[in-house]
């Protein structure tokens, strides 16, 4: 068991090329639960779908909620097969069961396709996490091309656009909607200035949708991650830049996925329920005009 006290401050310099990274590649893995967390039955007989669940933060969101009761729903690309059996076998070791939903959020009948699915086979849906996402690294906007700035934007705002609106129709009075930002929609980053716009983007998504359902009874809030140690990471950033990856956080170091997973399991239960339009934020004590 991975301690707060003893989890890593530096990594190999490792690199893949190819969005949005394969988890069982990397030479140190993420942490996608810690072994000392005890469910509750905070989601129990809930389903949730989780766009981009097979790995990162997606994973230890889908292994959390079903260590919480719920039956889950895994969307990613099918170049992630393997982390997405992986994660299924996870979900199921939790004892919950886990549709596998392989497919491109570019797609728009893909993204009607995955909710059908998932209330096809679990006969309903209670929980939305938007959570996938791509980032290209370009530290001069005049180099930015079009194709990368259509492609951040389409997978990362209007696919989850998208898949949402697909969505309201199955959802109900405490059923909730959660969205994957960044602590980049608040302070920016110079390298990630289309990502960066994607996850404002995302954020004031979340808050206007919430106005909009807060009569329905149904909460649509967000997380916001610092840095995370997840396969994006090394498919996106120079080795340099990985070796240090998230030492200017107050507690320098970079987050594991398991210190995110709560996040979502807080948002998606009845904990939450006075939480509309909000975000949280782990990001290792990084302070945010919020």
């Amino acid at each position: 068991m991975t301690s707060a006290e003893n989890r890593p401050s530096s990594f190999p310099p490792e690199k893949q090329y190819q969005q949005p990274g394969i988890e069982n590649q990397m030479q140190v893995k993420p942490e996608v639960i810690r072994q000392n967390y005890k469910g509750s039955g905070k989601l129990e007989g809930k389903v949730a779908l989780i766009t981009g669940g097979d790995s990162g933060i997606g994973r230890s969101t889908a292994v959390h909620f079903a260590r919480e009761g719920a039956n889950v729903a895994i969307s990613y690309v099918f170049d992630e097969t393997d982390d997405a059996k992986e994660t299924k076998q996870m979900v199921e070791k939790e004892g919950r069961k886990c549709l596998l939903l392989p497919g491109d959020l570019r797609d728009k009948n893909y993204c009607n396709e995955i909710i059908e699915k998932t209330v096809q086979e679990f006969g309903k849906l209670n929980i939305l996490v938007n959570n996938a996402g791509i980032q290209h690294q370009n530290e001069d906007l005049q180099s930015l091309s079009d194709d990368d700035l259509f492609d951040t934007f389409n997978v990362n705002i209007l696919s989850m656009i998208r898949v949402t609106r697909s969505a309201l129709k199955h959802l109900n009075k405490g059923d909730s909607i959660i969205c994957n930002t960044s602590i980049n929609a608040f302070r920016g980053n110079k390298q990630l200035v289309d990502y960066s716009a994607t996850k404002g983007a995302i954020l004031s998504f979340a808050r206007s949708l919430a106005l909009q359902l807060v009569d329905n009874g149904i909460r649509v809030n967000c997380v916001a991650p610092g840095p995370v140690w997840t396969p994006l990471i090394v498919a996106s950033f120079d080795k340099e830049k990985i070796q240090s990856f998230g030492q200017e956080s107050l507690m320098k170091r970079a987050g594991q996925p398991s210190e995110c997973g709560p996040a979502f399991v807080f948002l998606a239960s009845e904990d939450s329920s006075f939480f509309t339009g909000q975000c949280l934020h782990p990001n290792g004590g990084m302070i945010l005009n919020t």
